[in-house]
C-alpha cells in the first residue's frame, strides 16, 4: 500500500476524521474551516506539542488550531516577521550584520552593526517598504533538513560563530534549517506557511537601531507612535556591555565556556558585576542622606526583589545606614472592602486592595520621626487585628524604610510623601543573553523557569500548577507593574549571564513530570526544546548571597 492510501484518524475540534498518511495540517484546515477562519490559523498543537502548520500527519493526533490571538502563536508570528525582516535587510543591503536585541514595548529592538551612527530613517523606511513587497510574494518558509557537519562548515565560512557553537552539543546527525529567500536559520520552533502571513507589523526608529513592531495579541492594528523608554533601554545596554566584557553574549559563547573550563570565573565576574551595582546603589543612597527616608522596591514575579533588599541592606550598613522594612501585606483592606476582578473573585493585586489612606499616615509619620502604630493582617480571618495589639515604629536618624511590593512605582502608593524622601528601585530579570544574533530568549521564560524551581523547592506546586497560574500572573504584571517601570530612579537587572545552564540541571526533571495530557505540557515541551540547546551548569560554584539562592535553595539569607 503506498504512503498516501494510509489513512491517519485525527481529531480536530472535537470531531474525528480520516486523513491520508503525509496529509499537512494546512491541508486539513484547509478542508476543514471556512476561508475567512482558516486564514487566521498560523500553526497547531499535536499532541499538546506545537507545530507549523506544513507539518506532514503521520500518526493519530489530537489537532487543536493556533491563532495569533493565542500566546503561542504570536511568538510563531513574531519569529516569523523576525526572518522576514533580516531577509529584507540581506536583500537591500548585503553583508549587513543584523542584531536582534531586547524586547521594547510592543516589538524587538534591531541593530545593524556596520552602521555606528545609528541606521536612518531612510533604511528603515526601505526596509519597511521591502518587506511589505515580501509579503505580496507570499514566499514560502521552508524546513529542511541537513548533515550537521555541512551546516557547522558553512556557518563558519560566514562567520557565523555562534550559530556553529550550537551545533556543539546538537548529537544528531542533521539539523533543521529554515529558509526565507536567501536568509537560512537555525530552526528552533516553527514559523508560518509563508509570507504573505506576516501582513501585521511596523518598523520604527529607536536609535541606535529600529524596533520591529507587532499588534497586541486581539488586535489587527499597530498601535500610535512608540513611547521612549530611557531608563529600561539603558539598563538593557549596561547588561548588554557586561555581557560583552564577559565574551558571552549568546548560548554558543556560553556553552563554550563551559564546555573550555572557564565558566566558574564567569560566575565570579557576573555575580561581581551584581554586586558592584548594588554597591553603587546604596552609595547614591548615602549620598542623599538625610533626604531619602524610604526606599521602594518593586517588580515582576521572580525578578529577585527579596535577595535584592537583603543584599542592599548589607550595602547600605556598609555606608552607615541602617535598613529597617515595613511589609505591606499587613495593610490588606477588610476582605469585605477588597476589590473583585471581572470574574467576581477578590482582586488582591489590585493597589485598591491596600489600605492607601493608612499607609500613607504611617510613613508621614515615620518620615517625620514620629512613633507610628503598624497594624497586622489576619489572614485567616481576613482583616486586621484589634488595633491595641499593632506594633510601633519609629525611624532613628541613621535608619531607612525599605518596602517591596509590587505597587512601589505607582505614585498613589505613597502619594503623600514628598518625592525627595524616595528612592524607587525596579528590579526585573532583563535577559540579554540571546541564543544567537537573531533569536531572543524570551525575559519572561528567566522569570517562568525561576518560579517553577522555587514554586517546587519551597512552595509545594509541581510545573504544572505554575505554568497554568503564570498567564494571570503576567496579566497583573502587565497591569499593575509595567506601566510604572519608568517611574523608578533606577533598575536593577537580575539576570545573570550563567544562569540557563544552572537552570536546566534543576528544571528539566521539573518539566519532564508533566503529563503529556496536561495542558501545561505544551509550555513545558516548548521549555524542554529551549533546554536542547543549553549546556547544564553545577549550581555548586554559585556564592550563598546570590540571587539564583533564592529559587534554588543554600542561600545564606532567611526568607
Amino acid at each position: 500500500m503506498k504512503e498516501r492510501d494510509q489513512m491517519c484518524t485525527v481529531t480536530l475540534d472535537g470531531n474525528s476524521i480520516d486523513v491520508p498518511f503525509n496529509t499537512t495540517v494546512l491541508e486539513l484546515f484547509k478542508d476543514h474551516y471556512e476561508e475567512s477562519e482558516f486564514k487566521s490559523k498560523i500553526a497547531a498543537l499535536l499532541n499538546n506539542r506545537l507545530y507549523g502548520l506544513t507539518t506532514p500527519i503521520r500518526a493519530n493526533y489530537n489537532i487543536v488550531s493556533v491563532t495569533r490571538n493565542d500566546r503561542m502563536g504570536m511568538t510563531v508570528y513574531r519569529r516569523s516577521v523576525s526572518l522576514l525582516l533580516r531577509e529584507a535587510v540581506n536583500r537591500l543591503y548585503p553583508g549587513a550584520r543584523v542584531i536582534i536585541g531586547q524586547s521594547i514595548q510592543d516589538g524587538y529592538f534591531f541593530n545593524i552593526t556596520e552602521y555606528a551612527e545609528g541606521v536612518s530613517k531612510a533604511m528603515i523606511e526601505n526596509i519597511e517598504e521591502e518587506m511589505r513587497r515580501m509579503v505580496e510574494e507570499d514566499l514560502p518558509f521552508k524546513v529542511e533538513s541537513h548533515f550537521v557537519d555541512d551546516v557547522t562548515k558553512h556557518l563558519r565560512e560566514e562567520g557565523s560563530e555562534a550559530k556553529a557553537n550550537l551545533l556543539q552539543i546538537h548529537w544528531w546527525p542533521q539539523v533543521r534549517l529554515v529558509k526565507c529567500g536567501g536568509t537560512v536559520d537555525l530552526f528552533h520552533d516553527p514559523y508560518v506557511p509563508s509570507t504573505g502571513y506576516c501582513k501585521l507589523f511596523a518598523v520604527a526608529p529607536y536609535w541606535p537601531g529600529m524596533v520591529l513592531r507587532f499588534p497586541a495579541q486581539d488586535k489587527d492594528v499597530i498601535p500610535g507612535k512608540i513611547g521612549q523608554l530611557p531608563t529600561l533601554f539603558n539598563t538593557y545596554m549596561e547588561s548588554r556591555q557586561w555581557n560583552q566584557m564577559l565574551g558571552v553574549e549568546n548560548l554558543g559563547q556560553l556553552n563554550g565556556a563551559v564546555l573550555n573550563g572557564e565558566v566558574e570565573h564567569i560566575i565570579k565576574v557576573a555575580e561581581g558585576l551584581h554586586e558592584k551595582k548594588i554597591a553603587s546603589i546604596a552609595d547614591t543612597i548615602a549620598g542623599r542622606q538625610p533626604d531619602i527616608g524610604l526606599v521602594i522596591i518593586a517588580g515582576p514575579s521572580s525578578s529577585g526583589k527579596t535577595t535584592f533588599s537583603k543584599r542592599l541592606a548589607v550595602q547600605l550598613m556598609v555606608n552607615g545606614i541602617r535598613p529597617k522594612t515595613l511589609e505591606m501585606d499587613n495593610f490588606f483592606v477588610e476582605r469585605d472592602q477588597t476589590p473583585r476582578d471581572e470574574k467576581g473573585d477578590f482582586d488582591f493585586e489590585s493597589i485598591d486592595a491596600i489600605d492607601i489612606e493608612l499607609f500613607n499616615d504611617v510613613l508621614v509619620k515615620l518620615m517625620e520621626g514620629q512613633t507610628a502604630l503598624t497594624p497586622i493582617f489576619d489572614f485567616k480571618k481576613g482583616g486586621k487585628v484589634p488595633q491595641d495589639k499593632w506594633i510601633p515604629m519609629k525611624l532613628e536618624k541613621d535608619e531607612v524604610l525599605i518596602i517591596e511590593g509590587i505597587h512601589g512605582l505607582n505614585e498613589r502608593l505613597t502619594q503623600n510623601v514628598l518625592g525627595h524622601r524616595k528612592y524607587k528601585i525596579f528590579v526585573s530579570a532583563l535577559t540579554q543573553l540571546c541564543i544567537d544574533d537573531h533569536n531572543r530568549i524570551y525575559t519572561s521564560d528567566t522569570r517562568l523557569i525561576r518560579r517553577i524551581i522555587r514554586d517546587r523547592n519551597f512552595r509545594g506546586y509541581s510545573a504544572s500548577q505554575t505554568i497554568m497560574r503564570w498567564p494571570s500572573v503576567r496579566k497583573g504584571e502587565m497591569k499593575h507593574i509595567f506601566p510604572f517601570q519608568e517611574k523608578a530612579d533606577v533598575m536593577f537587572n537580575s539576570a545573570l549571564v550563567y544562569e540557563p545552564g544552572v537552570l536546566k540541571t534543576v528544571c528539566e526533571r521539573a518539566l519532564l513530570e508533566v503529563n503529556p495530557e496536561d495542558p501545561a505540557f505544551a509550555e513545558a515541551f516548548r521549555l524542554l526544546r529551549f533546554f536542547r540547546l543549553v549546556m547544564p551548569i553545577s549550581k555548586a560554584n554559585i556564592p550563598p548571597n546570590s540571587i539564583m539562592r533564592e529559587f534554588l535553595g543554600k542561600s545564606s539569607f532567611r526568607y
